[in-house]
């Protein structure tokens, strides 16, 4: 896994110095968005979505290199990095990944909203096409590139109509899940190394049975992550509740018929930026019945996933690097 991070990076490094000369040769001014689309892919980031790729293609091509993967893990972080771009500018976050949000940067530099929020769509436009312009270049076995193509369209299809539920505050929390984060977190670049290793029917069934339920198990633990861990542990502010997000956790408390005395102390910070630390951690305290649920969840969903790697034909070498993905994806923050 070290390596796989390793090596995307070093070809993440080589591709955005050829992106900063192409826009040197545009405009003096081009680089800006080049600069930001950069800063934010490489300022952490732990590249679970080559990692999920590479060992897919290991599952089903068996023991030898992964590098075939490379550039369709690199595509994957380009399109993260346009998903959390816009995310970042439609949730009004500031912060992401320990640094200032691609917008709000654009605003501080220039000191003007508008046109920092306008710059932010536009870098994350640059860096859509970015991602294009990588998984074009990839080594696709010639005779299932155009089911790649059209796979690697669903997903971002999946994750746009996941976006729709989330700002709509749809009640199927997991099903938003599923549609904005396991489609490009695990389910695709799944299938996209099965494809890569042109893997049978067999095996991409395996594959989506394996990261299915790992994908909403990933997004649950985030939930938890960014209801009741701080700012410090996240990388971006774990404050859900402040801005008034309604997810797993949010949903199981209402599912649970909680107290008036528990309602109140949950509304006098949800969607509140101004709330106290106080508040939130008594807001927090009425919600731990809810996180017990949503770990109750996750873990069954977790045992979904590790019971169809145990039921595959894949090699023991290559299920157990696919049950350590599975533990890295969704273990709890130490």
């Amino acid at each position: 896994m070290a390596e796989i991070r390793e090596q995307v990076d070093a070809l993440l490094e080589r591709f955005f110095d050829s992106k900063r000369a192409e826009a040197d040769a545009l405009s003096s001014r081009a680089n800006e968005l080049v600069s930001e689309v950069r800063e934010l892919t490489m300022r952490g980031g732990k590249r679970l979505r080559p990692i999920v790729t590479a060992a897919a293609y290991r599952a089903v091509r068996g023991p030898g290199p992964v590098t075939a993967t490379y550039e369709v893990g690199a595509s994957l972080e380009l399109l993260q990095t346009y998903l959390l771009i816009h995310d970042d500018w439609m949730d009004e976050d500031v912060e992401r990944r320990g640094g200032p949000a691609v917008h709000y940067a654009f605003q501080q530099r220039h000191g003007r909203a508008h046109l920092g929020a306008s710059l932010g769509v536009l870098a994350g436009d640059l860096a859509s096409t970015f991602s294009w312009e990588l998984f074009l270049k990839s080594e696709l076995p010639a005779r299932r590139r155009d089911e790649a193509l059209a796979l690697f369209v669903r997903i971002q299809k999946e994750v746009f109509a996941g976006q729709q539920l989330d700002l709509m505050v749809d009640e199927d929390v997991e099903r938003m899940h599923d549609l904005k984060t396991g489609s490009y977190t695990t389910r695709g670049p799944a299938e996209l190394g099965g494809l890569l290793g042109d893997a049978s029917e067999a095996q991409m069934t395996s594959l989506r049975d394996w990261s299915t339920p790992l994908g909403v198990a990933f997004q649950l633990r985030d939930d938890l992550l960014s209801t009741f861990a701080t700012a410090k542990e996240t990388g971006k502010p774990g404050d859900d509740l402040r801005h008034g997000k309604h997810n797993a956790v949010v949903a199981a408390f209402e599912r649970l018929g909680p107290s008036e005395q528990a309602r109140s102390v949950v509304d006098a910070v949800w969607g509140r930026t101004d709330a106290t630390d106080a508040a939130v951690r008594l807001a927090e305290e009425a919600l731990r019945g809810a996180e017990a649920e949503v770990e109750k969840r996750l873990g069954r969903l977790v045992e979904q996933a590790r019971s169809a790697l145990a039921a595959s034909s894949f090699d023991e070498d290559a299920k157990q690097m696919l049950f350590e993905v599975t533990r890295r994806l969704t273990e709890r923050a130490s």
